[in-house]
């Protein structure tokens, strides 16, 4: 009896300990997980918090993918955003390196698995992304992926986009509780989204304001058309982040559109060009009345007419500028690829941006005529008078030297008064000249002479050369001068203005421009480095181009003093016979 109670005292003794191992070890396993269930937590709640610290939508979007990842234990991630016809415009990558995505090529537009959350938003888990039945499989170089999961990111009522999880780290798939956490995750980037967005708009909002608050003040005081038209497209061009910005005009007939100012990427392909309606980009955007994009300006259909000059540029949207029921222009913007389309959020605020400045453009225009009205009034009253007055006391006095050469003995004396009355002859040709340049009420858009083009030239490249370079006009330029050859000389200008900003290191530049006698000259002279040997000479080749088209000539020289010197030179009146 005293053995066996021995031993059961031994047994009873032992089974105790044993259930009492079991019982710290499974508690033990419980506080893990409650640590680890906390740690997350915590770590959702940072996430989150993160994620809300963001105001613009590009950081938030790029911080939330970034989260999701870590919050899951993910190798790869993604966040896709869902576009108007259920592609996706925008594809953020987590954990692949830019070699792999230089390797993979274009990011995902929506297709296959990634297309099915598009449309069936709710959360999808598969421990092998390869058995689903919309698995397209991946392109070449891409990194294996197995398991997977995906959910919606929802802005209240609306599907935003989607978060895409690819390869769970020490684990074969997701579990429901990433599942649970994801969601959580989601529904909170959606508010951050929100937040974003309404930020973003408010601060378009802002700028476009204050957009047209400049053009509005720049046409009523007084400010050039031309140099307006290029701060309309360099503010557009600004607030949009775009690569080219371009504004076309109507022709009278209205069946054309002259691109009459190009900024950015490729301008000089496009600045001058004369387009149809038909066939033009630009010209869609008028018949529709609208805002109207292309996410392809490259390839887009719409575009027949005109030399080749997209090339690169992908994401572009036109808007016509009305005022009373007309377009008065079109402003054009354009993105390199791959750059994202422009948004709604963007475009809407491009609209009314171009109306305002089409009605601030009208409103100048009419201010402008009322002007040009009371000046030409005013220069009618001086025509009248220089030819009533100063022309026929000139012609008197002539005719008075002519009746007292008789009584001249002396021949260098009658030769003196022959060159008298030459001269006086000569004068009275310069004063009907310029009477008849004020009785002549010039047409062009804007109003603007050559000499005031020409100013706009020089003043135009100030910025880039650092100085405002010096500018001698001579001679009867408004009157004399074609419109055909001022058209040339002010395109030659800009171009010999541009090299000498671009290449010349100059520290001077000295511009003039001459009507003399039956020829117009225009110099450019710079004290900079010279044209360098072997250099490309395709711009000067142009510049010769348009002056053997006039019937004239370019010359380079290379002063004493160092540097180079420009002359461009045309007949006034070309021949003939």
């Amino acid at each position: 009896m005293s053995a066996v109670q021995y031993q059961d005292d031994g047994s009873t003794g032992h089974l105790p300990r044993m259930q009492l191992d079991d019982l710290l070890e499974e508690l033990q396993v419980r506080i893990d997980a409650v640590r680890g269930t906390r740690d997350r937590i915590h770590s959702l709640l940072e996430a989150v918090l993160s994620v809300g610290r963001e105001l613009e939508l590009s950081q938030v979007l790029q911080r939330i993918a970034e989260a999701a990842v870590l919050l899951v234990d993910a190798e790869y991630g993604a966040l896709g955003v869902i576009a108007e016809d259920g592609t996706l415009a925008q594809f953020i990558p987590v954990g692949v390196t830019d070699q792999q995505a230089q390797a993979i090529g274009p990011l995902p537009t929506g297709h296959g698995l990634l297309g099915e959350l598009i449309r069936n938003p709710m959360p999808l888990r598969l421990p092998d992304l390869a058995q689903h039945p919309s698995s397209q499989g991946f392109p070449p170089h891409h990194p294996p992926m197995r398991s997977f999961l995906g959910v919606p990111i929802r802005v209240r009522d609306e599907v935003f986009g989607n978060l895409y999880l690819a390869e769970k780290r020490d684990s074969k798939e997701f579990d429901s509780e990433d599942e649970t956490v994801l969601s959580t995750l989601a529904a909170a980037a959606g508010v951050a989204i929100e937040n974003a967005r309404l930020y973003e708009e408010a601060n378009y909002r802002q700028r476009w304001m204050e957009a047209n608050a400049e053009v509005t003040r720049a046409l009523l005081s007084g400010v050039g058309e031309r140099r307006v038209l290029g701060l309309i497209v360099e503010l557009a061009r600004n607030i949009l982040s775009a690569d080219l910005g371009v504004l076309a005009l109507p022709e009278e007939n209205g069946a054309a559109l002259r691109v009459a100012v190009a900024s950015g990427t490729d301008a000089e392909a496009h600045r001058g060009l004369l387009l149809p309606r038909e066939g033009s980009f630009a010209g869609a955007a008028v018949d529709a009345g609208e805002v109207t994009t292309s996410v392809d300006v490259e390839h887009d259909p719409r575009i027949t007419a005109g030399p080749p000059r997209w090339a690169g540029l992908g994401p572009a949207v036109a808007v016509p500028m009305i005022a009373e029921d007309a377009s008065r222009g079109v402003l054009l913007l354009a993105r390199s690829k791959p750059r994202q389309p422009f948004a709604d959020t963007q475009t809407a605020p491009l609209s009314a941006f171009a109306g305002q400045a089409a009605v601030a453009m009208e409103l100048a225009e009419r201010r402008r005529d009322a002007e040009q009205i009371a000046l030409f009034e005013d220069r009618d009253r001086i025509a009248r008078d220089l030819h009533d007055l100063a022309i026929q006391r000139l012609f008197a006095t002539g005719m008075t030297l002519q009746s007292a050469m008789r009584f001249v003995d002396h021949p260098k004396a009658g030769e003196r008064l022959m060159r008298a009355v030459d001269d006086l002859d000569a004068t009275i040709k310069i004063i009907r000249s310029t009477i008849f340049g004020l009785r002549a009420h010039d047409t062009e858009p804007g109003g603007e002479g050559l000499r005031s083009r020409l100013t706009d030239a020089v003043q135009d490249v100030a910025p880039a050369l650092g100085f405002t370079p010096a500018l001698r006009m001579e001679g009867l330029l408004e009157t004399e001068v074609p419109s055909e050859i001022a058209d040339q000389a002010v395109a030659v200008l800009r171009e010999a203005l541009s090299n000498a900003a671009r290449h010349s290191g100059a520290g001077a530049v000295q511009v003039a421009a001459e009507a003399t006698g039956d020829a117009f000259r225009l110099s450019v002279e710079d004290d900079g480095v010279g044209v360098p040997a072997g250099a490309r000479r395709s711009g000067l080749h142009n510049l010769a181009e348009r002056a053997e088209g006039l019937g004239g000539e370019l010359h380079m020289e290379t002063p004493e003093a160092g540097g180079t010197r420009l002359l461009w030179r045309v007949p006034l009146h070309r021949s003939t016979g």
